[in-house]
Formats: structure tokens, sequence, C-alpha cells
């Protein structure tokens, strides 16, 4: 029987709909990892902020001021979301010296952005989208900092229009905002490394030092996180800020927030940060034994390895740690003549 053929050619122009293909990929389009905070490794409860502290994975929280305050993950969040990364301040303080701040970066690893083209002509447009919400209405800004290369900083701010609703913010980061050619240009470069690419930052307070830019444009005074025009959050014990469905994507255009599964958002953030460890070993021999310990991903450097509990038995109450004998996969412990080797440790590869 022979074969029956279609000529395309007498196909209408209308009768077949070819969808078209762009450079914006439909998965893995989201460069933020956890951005909508479900990961909470170090704990969910709430917990006063240093120069430094994390709560949820991947969203450091800073504070050098005189007031006070604290964060944790939150189950208040918008339709779509159900956890938050929320802050409340607990002292006041109405007045923010000049070199004071508060504010909370994300790092994004530098290998993670080559597609940017940073550094060339051929520099992407890219799009951050994210839900918030506060008691305290006004101006609010985010800012960009590029560090690699020559250093530059995006500064862009946005207004918290209604009290305690949540808002969805879209901000377009374009490579030559502020008609500025930093980005274009060589010295705009993200080195292919896994340094820190770029750091985006929600900022609630900051002194004059840092309220230098101009909203929507790159600076090469990296000191420009912020603009004149942006509220002080510290400034009563009654102020709140949520954060959560944050995504960051190459385009002018936010589209939907991108759910990932809860196992592979805790696999990406396990690149840099993994607790409760476990390890057992029976030596049944009064011999000195060491224990490899694998670890759940490749990490992003050789890790920090800290015991956080044990359970030994034998002459020796703690372990000996060899992280640098292991490497970013694994760490080796020993036990010396214990009878039985065992405890739990967190793998610490934070940017």
């Amino acid at each position: 029987m022979p074969i029956s053929t279609i000529n395309t050619n007498s196909i209408a122009d209308d009768a077949v709909t070819v969808p078209k293909v762009t450079d914006q990929v439909l998965t893995h389009r989201n460069l933020i990892i956890n951005g909508a905070m479900q990961v909470a490794q170090r704990g969910t409860g709430s917990v006063p902020v240093g120069n430094g502290t994390f709560i949820v994975d991947r969203f450091k929280a800073y504070k050098d001021n005189d007031g006070a305050y604290t964060i944790e993950q939150s189950t208040d969040a918008p339709n779509g979301f159900t956890t938050s990364l929320k802050g409340q301040v607990t002292i006041a303080d109405t007045s923010i010296a000049a070199g004071q701040y508060v504010y909370w970066p994300y790092y994004i690893e530098a290998k993670d952005l080559q597609h940017l083209s940073y550094g060339t002509s051929s520099a992407k447009t890219i799009t951050l989208s994210f839900w918030v919400k506060s008691n305290k209405t006004g101006v609010y800004t985010i800012s960009v900092y590029k560090q690699d290369s020559t250093s530059y900083m995006f500064t862009h701010e946005y207004t918290i229009s209604s009290t305690n609703t949540w808002e969805k913010k879209t901000i377009t980061i374009s490579p030559t905002a502020g008609n500025t050619s930093f980005i274009t240009s060589s010295g705009g470069a993200i080195a292919n490394d896994n340094g820190a690419g770029l750091i985006i930052s929600w900022n609630l307070s900051f002194g004059s030092t840092f309220t230098g830019g101009t909203s929507n444009s790159w600076s090469s005074n990296t000191s420009d996180y912020s603009t004149t025009n942006a509220v002080n959050w510290m400034d009563s014990t009654s102020n709140n800020f949520y954060l959560t469905g944050v995504q960051l994507e190459v385009g002018d255009t936010a589209t939907p927030f991108e759910h990932r599964s809860y196992g592979e958002e805790l696999a990406l953030c396990q690149r840099y940060y993994v607790n409760s460890i476990s390890a057992s070993i029976y030596n049944q021999g009064n011999v000195n034994h060491i224990l490899r310990v694998a670890l759940p991903v490749e990490m992003r450097v050789n890790p920090t390895i800290t015991r956080t509990g044990s359970f030994w038995s034998g002459a020796e109450n703690a372990p000996d740690i060899y992280p640098q004998y292991g490497n970013k996969k694994a760490f080796l412990i020993s036990g010396g003549t214990s009878t039985f080797l065992g405890g739990s440790f967190l793998s610490d590869a934070e940017l």
C-alpha cells in the first residue's frame, strides 16, 4: 500500500499555528533560589539580627544601627504562596546615623550569571519581581551590586501603597539604565567563578552615606544603595516587613513565579548550607578510626564543618574534624579509639 504524504505547501498560512520560539526558557527562568521562602534549614522562629543573619535559606539580614529587629519565617503570604520572610522592629531608631544601615541581601553565584553577557554590548536586560507587605507605607528601594571587574551599583525605588496589604512589585534592570555604559563595557564583566556575581538587596533603612543613588540608574559609586526619598523602616516598634515570591529572570517582562518542588529547592540551597548531617560507625577494634561523611550535594567551596550534636562513647568526648582532607563533596572525622563514633554536623559554604 502506498504511503500517503501531505504537501505542506498546500496548507493555508492560517491553518497551522506555529509556537513562537524565543530565547526565554520555559523552565528554570528564576535565578533566585528559595524565592518562595520555603526552605529554612536553620529554623523558623524569630531571631535577633546581627551583621549577617539567616533564617530562610539564601536570604541574609544585616543591621548596623542603634535599634534592633528580628527575622523569622512567616506563614503570612499572598495567594499562591505559603511562607514569607518577616522582619519586625523591636527597638526603634528614629534617626539613622550617616554610616548606619538595615538591609536584606541575596547573593547570586557568578557561574549562574554568565548568560547575561555583562561586560559586552550584548548584555541582557533582567527583571526582578517580588511580593511585599508592611504596615509602613512609602518609598523603599532595591539595589543591585556588581562587584567583579569594576564595581557598580544599580538603585531603584518602589512604593508600598497600602498598609498591611500584599503588593507585587516589578522592576526592570536595563544594562544601560540611567543612560550609562558601565555594564556594556569591559568593566561590567562578571567573572566565571564561584564568587558573588550580583548582590540583590531589599533596603529598609540607610544613613546619608548610602542614599546618593538615582532611581533606575547604574552608578560607579558603590555606596549608592538607596535614595533620599526612602523611608526609615526602623522608626517604630510597630513596623514589620514581609517578602516572598522573589524572581529574577532574563527579559523586560515579569512572568508568573516559577514554583519548583521543595526537594529541588532544598538541593539548590544545600550547595551553600547543609544542616543536620548525621554520621555513625561502630569500632570493633580498639584502634583509631576515621569516618568519611558524604555531603548531599557538591557544595560551592570546601565547607566549614561544625559539630552540632554527638553521641560518643569511649575515652573521647569529641571528634577531630578534617575538612581539609575532604572536599566539596565530603569531609573526614576521627573518633580516636572510641567504641562508637557518631554525631551531627552542619556544613557551611555560603557566599
